[in-house]
């Protein structure tokens, strides 16, 4: 059983970014008579890049990853628009909107300088997820009295994966933890079309929400 849990920011914020780039769509043959948006969106993509590396700080975290690239559908026409969308990670608010800030920055100015226009579309989806330390603790017991203290993981790396539970706890003080799968065959990241979960893992969590309760009426 891996419980996750003195970490102030455990699950990073998430926002989606769709860019729109373009101008003129021209025939392949004369690239002189517009400009080619896919070689704006490229460039975009790139430059977009140097904005964790160079805007903030080394002792922060952040991830940005450009993950489509839409743009054309024949094979002699250089497109009108290029479209390139894909996701942010942050464990703060104030990361995430710096992050935003030169994002759009990036993308206004590079298609300027190459006669373009580029369109930002930046939703912020999740906030951080930051477990109470008092409820962590609690949490991280029960887990030790269940499977044994050597099992239970209380200071793990961070997780850039984004979890909605954020919203809970941004009301109520609580924790979120997560539950071993196991590395037997079938263990792997999540996303992956490989990935089974292990069963066996359902009563453990089970376990734990049973012994939770028990423990907080008996404190009553």
């Amino acid at each position: 059983m891996n419980h996750k849990g003195f970490r102030a920011a455990l699950h990073s914020t998430q926002c989606r970014a769709d860019f729109r780039v373009g101008n003129i769509g021209v025939h392949g043959a004369r690239p002189e008579t517009g400009v080619d948006s896919l070689m704006v969106a490229v460039q975009v993509a790139s430059t977009l890049q140097t904005i964790v590396s160079r805007n903030v700080r080394p002792v922060d975290t952040a991830v940005l990853s450009i993950t489509q690239f839409h743009a054309g559908d024949a094979y002699n026409v250089i497109p009108q628009t290029a479209r390139l969308s894909g996701t942010v990670r942050a464990f703060s608010n104030e990361v995430m909107a710096l992050v935003e800030r030169n994002m759009r920055r990036v993308a206004d100015g590079v298609a300027r300088s190459m006669g373009a226009t580029a369109k930002v579309d930046f939703r912020v989806n999740f906030a951080p997820l930051i477990n109470d330390p008092a409820h962590a603790q609690f949490a991280a017991d029960v887990c030790a009295e269940l499977v044994g203290e050597q099992q239970v993981d209380r200071d793990p790396p961070l997780i850039m994966a984004s979890e909605d539970f954020s919203f809970m706890l941004n009301e109520v003080p609580g924790c979120y933890i997560n539950i071993g799968n196991g590395d037997a065959e079938g263990a792997c990241e999540v996303h992956n079309p490989a990935y089974d979960f292990n069963d066996a893992a359902l009563p453990l969590g089970a376990a734990f929400f049973v012994r939770a309760v028990e423990k907080k009426l008996a404190l009553r």
